[in-house]
């Protein structure tokens, strides 16, 4: 198996446990508070590991573009992550969760739309079983 994939697993697995984990931390302080402290955590981690991991000489490849579309990148996440905290704080992990991940086939398309990357029949159908669910969990 590529390596990409074993890193797309540790991601599924450590992304599927910080939605309980942080309705735990949301106990009794609103969905923002809570953002703000995971936020600040990420942004140490990555950074450290940045400076560990990236050589100083690649600082030099960085272009006004790469900024521009890495920030952009980083404000729809935070868009996204602030609504995903305001749903767990209101509603189910387990529900909200299977909701976001109907962001998979937004990135489908839009990866077929903008980057031009092909829709096989494995996605097609693949997006189509997502779309499914989705459709059951907000029904039930």
């Amino acid at each position: 198996m590529d390596r990409w994939i074993w890193y797309a697993i540790v991601s599924m697995v450590f992304a599927g446990a910080t939605g309980v984990v942080a309705k735990l931390g949301l106990t009794g302080i609103s969905a923002e508070l809570g953002l703000a402290v995971r936020t600040s955590v990420v942004f140490l981690i990555v950074l450290a590991t940045a400076a560990v991991i990236v050589p100083r000489s690649e600082l030099q490849s960085l272009t006004a573009v790469n900024l521009g579309w890495l920030a952009l990148s980083g404000a729809l996440a935070a868009i996204s992550w602030i609504f995903y905290y305001k749903a767990i704080h209101a509603g189910e992990v387990a529900t909200v969760a299977l909701i976001d991940k109907g962001s998979v086939v937004v990135a489908v398309v839009l990866a077929f739309l903008i980057l031009k990357e092909p829709i096989t029949a494995a996605k097609l159908v693949g997006g189509s079983l997502m779309v499914l669910g989705l459709v059951v969990v907000a029904r039930g």
